[in-house]
């Protein structure tokens, strides 16, 4: 290996290192003792009013401030046209189908619960989507002519059920449940829910019939509240996938809580098709059905847990127009299920836009319809997702073999040359100048490209980045086990903890298969560098590699692993041929190529 190649690797490295840090999990600063809402999952942002958000009627944390000080009858907070809707009785309705079970209330008519039967926590519990140190997620909000802030959340509705019973629904059957609020004999607030066996989604309707007296700006609010409960066991690293989406006139945009206790906002005007809320691997949106929302709001906040964690925790809204009819019902569709690119992308809406596959300019379009399709392929007959990566990395290692090949011969070449090098700099040294025309001439004359080495590596970043985002964020590797050790691919593979955190790193364990791949990188750079002033670079970079991917999810440490070791075999049977034979130039290996020319006349000179 030459000087310009390693240079160029140690480049690529850095440039790796770098973007790999950037898009890491961060660590959160030491904290002072914080209270026990601030530093629960899904808390109520606090000490904020409607005054900071004169575009839609409701902040996080309202409701729950006038509660805490002492308003019991809520007149105070509602109003007496509805203060009286506070106080009722509770009753719960579950159903269960293969996917999921739900638990509606009559307390705000709201989803109270939503649990997963598919899926795990880290911890093995059952995933359960609603946070559910409130009471419930999914409310209506408005204006009323008095000027007060209305949240059904505090209302209690009426519904035909009894309480506590329980519906089991097969594969698609139907059911529906309907909660009223009436405000007088004619005047009435009306959920309905709509539930389909074998399916994450349901169908939500609302009608508001004469209400015009009661609501006003023309407008009311569908909201998520509290987020989604956690479910992996790195809340740092689940919080750097948590965000905030809307689709807002064909554009997804995002919104990211992602500085410590600083709240963060967007407001959106225009046709808005729906809001969503993700964690790393799991999701809940609500869809505006047959007509779009006039505007949304997302409102996020970062906050710090025990034990130096993170919780990100998002409050969105689709802003309705209300139209003061006799009778006016809306339609949604609201997803709560796993943050899955194909279901989400079934639905046709753009849902898929929240998946993280990476930089949508270049990186997204290599993962999104490359790499997501080929890793699904494989899998239809390879159960195991390990030896899917194993089969994946050998078909691109083909696939880019012209690549790699060209790579090595450009660093053998360099090889070659470099006791020529070494001679012109002995004999140049006095005049930089005449050094480098004498270098570029040898270049010339043996047509060798400097830069040959590094050229076909750059290329193969953008590849490298793809996997990343799909390694870390593709819910298919999510605890999905190989063998021996590796026990979830989407996570580092851990074979040893370590007492304390180093600084500057961030190391806190050790992964087996990155230090794996690390001793295939030190193979490798035994192999190609013969140079002996550059002998720090064999254990260098190993090191450096083994530091960027020890905290990496174990699939892509197990991809790379894999790679190294053919790029080991590659490099090889490279390297058995003669170094004689790997420098030659290009009128010379002409002459050796052209087949000799008959000596016809000779031979006639001959018979004469």
């Amino acid at each position: 290996m030459g000087k310009t190649e390693t240079i160029g690797i140690i480049i690529i490295t850095l440039v790796l290192f770098a973007w790999m840090f950037l898009n890491s999990p961060k660590q959160p600063p030491q904290q002072k003792q914080q209270t026990g809402t601030e530093q629960s999952v899904g808390s109520s942002v606090q000490g904020k009013t409607g005054s900071e958000r004169p575009e839609l009627p409701r902040m996080p944390g309202e409701r729950e401030a006038a509660v805490s000080s002492g308003d019991t009858t809520g007149v105070s907070l509602y109003g007496k046209t509805f203060a009286p809707f506070t106080r009722g009785t509770t009753k719960t309705i579950t159903i269960e189908t293969s996917l999921y079970r739900a638990v509606l209330t009559t307390e705000g008519g709201m989803i109270k619960d939503w649990t997963l039967t598919k899926y795990k926590t880290w911890s093995g519990a059952p995933v359960e989507l609603v946070n559910y140190r409130h009471n419930g997620d999914f409310s209506l909000v408005f204006q009323a002519m008095d000027g007060k802030l209305i949240d059904t959340k505090g209302f209690y509705f009426d519904a035909p059920f009894q309480n506590g019973e329980v519906v089991k629904l097969a594969k698609n059957q139907t059911f529906k449940v309907r909660f009223t609020l009436g405000i007088n004999d004619s005047s009435k607030i009306i959920r309905e829910f709509t539930f389909t066996g074998g399916v994450y989604n349901i169908g939500s309707q609302v009608t508001l019939k004469d209400m015009a007296p009661y609501i006003a700006n023309y407008q009311y609010q569908v909201t998520w509240e509290h987020g989604l409960n956690y479910s992996e066991e790195n809340s740092v690293d689940e919080s750097s996938f948590s965000t905030a989406y809307a689709d807002n006139g064909g554009e997804v945009v995002s919104l990211e809580a992602s500085k410590l206790n600083q709240p963060v906002k967007q407001v959106f005007s225009g046709n808005t098709s729906w809001i969503s809320q993700t964690t790393k691997y799991f999701t809940v949106a609500i869809v505006s059905k047959g007509k779009p929302a006039d505007g949304a709001y997302l409102h996020g906040i970062e906050r710090s847990l025990p034990n130096n964690g993170l919780e990100r925790q998002y409050y969105t809204s689709l802003q309705m127009r209300f139209m003061g009819q006799p009778v006016q019902t809306d339609s949604f569709m609201v997803f709560m299920g796993p943050l899955d690119y194909n279901i989400l992308k079934s639905y046709n809406v753009g849902l898929e836009g929240t998946v993280g596959l990476g930089w949508h300019w270049v990186i997204r379009p290599i993962a999104e319809y490359v790499m997501l399709p080929a890793f699904e392929f494989i899998h239809s007959f390879v159960p195991n997702y390990g030896v899917v990566i194993i089969i994946f990395a050998i078909i691109l290692k083909i696939l880019l073999n012209p690549l790699t090949v060209s790579s090595m011969k450009s660093m053998r070449k360099m090889q070659a040359l470099q006791p020529m090098m070494e001679e012109i700099k002995e004999k140049y040294k006095e005049d930089p100048q005449k050094m480098n025309q004498a270098v570029m001439g040898l270049y010339k004359e043996y047509k060798v490209n400097p830069m040959g080495g590094c050229l076909p590596m750059v290329l193969q970043l953008p590849i490298l980045y793809a996997l990343w985002a799909i390694f870390r964020s593709n819910i298919a590797l999510r605890q999905s086990d190989f063998i021996w050790w590796i026990k979830d691919l989407s996570i580092p593979d851990t074979i040893l903890r370590l007492p304390v955190t180093l600084p500057v790193v961030g190391m806190n364990q050790i992964s087996g298969l990155a230090l794996l791949m690390a001793i295939t990188q030190f193979i490798q750079m035994k192999m190609t560098t013969k140079d002996p002033r550059q002998q720090f670079m064999i254990y260098f970079m190993p090191v450096m590699m083994w530091l960027i991917f020890n905290n990496l999810p174990s699939g892509l440490n197990l991809y790379y692993f894999v790679f190294s070791f053919l790029s080991i075999g590659q490099q090889y049977l490279l390297n058995k041929k003669p170094m004689e034979e790997v420098l030659v130039k290009p009128t010379e290996k002409k002459k050796r190529e052209r087949p000799p020319r008959p000596q016809v006349g000779n031979r006639a000179m001959r018979r004469m």
